[in-house]
């Protein structure tokens, strides 16, 4: 099937009805996840218990000069938290559009009259969705242990939306992955990737406190952008251009995920054809 084609069956199902697939594929996505603790409750604790360990390890390390003003190390591993969260939850939406290719599930909607884009916005939604949720747990949680954002609502809000674009930068590139590859395998192996990207950014140390190469890489990691733009929200207070340039890298990076992975489905469907 063509590109041309695949344009041509999207205007005869009708807009109304492509949006009304895609919402139940979103809702099958996150009851799908919600149906695997073994797979989303990964994503919650082991980010807590690493910044549990950091926090009693590293705790003194906030009376370091240049670090800035926190109360407890928890206020400004926050954003890091969140973030690692939702590399586990977008990984997780690309290994099941790999399970269904696995499963055959998507040669049966291929065969149903479901809006092919549909089948990729559904999911990505999906994640999206589950990166809001993700977000709302760890501000619960970490609230419970005296984090208190600065910038107050306007801080959580952000953090949420923040949440919601980054789901669909990795659930877009893992999605892409599993389309290309029909392997959840191969989705799962990228998973290391990601979190090296992680450990060499500013996630879990401030920048003006490195040295050498490694500060180099971490300043002009984009990791270190976006999650810079978020912590200025939770320890100093709500900033409206922060959180555009933060957000702003995000939905970059966003866009090019979601545009490879409807170049991958294109592909996909020229096979299937």
């Amino acid at each position: 099937m063509t590109a041309v084609a695949v344009a041509d069956h999207e205007v005869h199902i009708g807009t109304s009805q492509a949006l009304a697939q895609a919402r139940a594929l979103a809702r099958r996505s996150i009851r799908g996840t919600l149906r695997q603790p073994q797979v989303w409750l990964p994503g919650l604790l082991f980010p807590m218990f690493l910044a549990a360990v950091n926090t009693a390890a590293m705790g003194r390390a906030t009376q370091i000069p240049e670090f800035p003003a926190v109360d407890s190390l928890l206020d400004f591993l926050l954003p890091a938290s969140i973030t690692q969260s939702v590399l586990f939850g977008g990984l997780t939406a690309g290994s099941d559009t790999a399970t269904d290719i696995q499963t055959g599930f998507f040669d049966r909607l291929l065969a149903s009259p479901v809006s092919r884009t549909s089948i990729l916005v559904g999911r990505l939604a999906g994640a999206s969705v589950t990166g809001a949720v993700q977000a709302t747990v760890f501000m619960v949680v970490y609230g419970l242990f005296g984090v208190r954002l600065a910038g107050g609502v306007g801080a959580a809000l952000v953090l949420i939306v923040y949440a919601m674009v980054l789901a669909l930068v990795i659930g877009g590139f893992a999605a892409m992955l599993a389309l290309r590859t029909g392997s959840a395998e191969a989705v799962q192996n990228v998973f290391p990737v990601t979190f090296i990207g992680l450990f060499i950014s500013s996630a879990f140390f401030p920048t003006q406190l490195m040295s050498g190469v490694y500060r180099t890489i971490a300043t002009h990691n984009p990791v270190t952008v976006m999650i810079d733009g978020m912590r200025h929200q939770v320890i100093v207070g709500f900033d409206l251009g922060e959180a555009a340039m933060s957000i702003a890298v995000a939905a970059a990076l966003a866009a090019l995920a979601v545009f490879s992975a409807q170049r991958a489905l294109v592909a996909r469907l020229r096979k299937a054809s």
